[in-house]
């Protein structure tokens, strides 16, 4: 890429993560009630991405081939129950993760 291209392309990055950042308070003041249609996207986006990565994530998993897919299903089990213990999505996704990545690596 030629200096001028460089120039250009960070432009445009930076114009497009300021209308990012910026449009929503622009969109939405802090005045005025957030509109319905937003606060209903709040509800159900978080779960619906969270399934869809969910699905994602399983989606070339074999019972009948490998490690018949024990390790992900116990690892899924512990995301459950440490959400259903301690209500903390972050420790729940990184516990999963690391039960994950200590079984595939150390005993399957």
């Amino acid at each position: 890429m030629t200096l001028t291209q460089q120039i250009i392309t960070i432009a445009i990055v930076v114009l497009g993560t300021m209308l990012t950042r910026f449009l929503p308070f622009l969109l939405f003041p802090a005045g005025k009630p957030t509109p319905k249609y937003v606060r209903y996207l709040g509800k159900v986006l978080p779960p619906a991405v969270f399934g869809m990565l969910v699905i994602y994530c399983l989606k070339n998993v074999s019972i009948f081939t490998g490690s018949h897919a024990i390790p992900e299903m116990l690892s899924i089990a512990l995301v459950v129950a440490l959400h259903l213990w301690k209500r903390q999505m972050l420790l729940s996704i990184a516990g999963g993760t690391v039960c994950y990545m200590l079984l595939v690596q150390l005993v399957f």
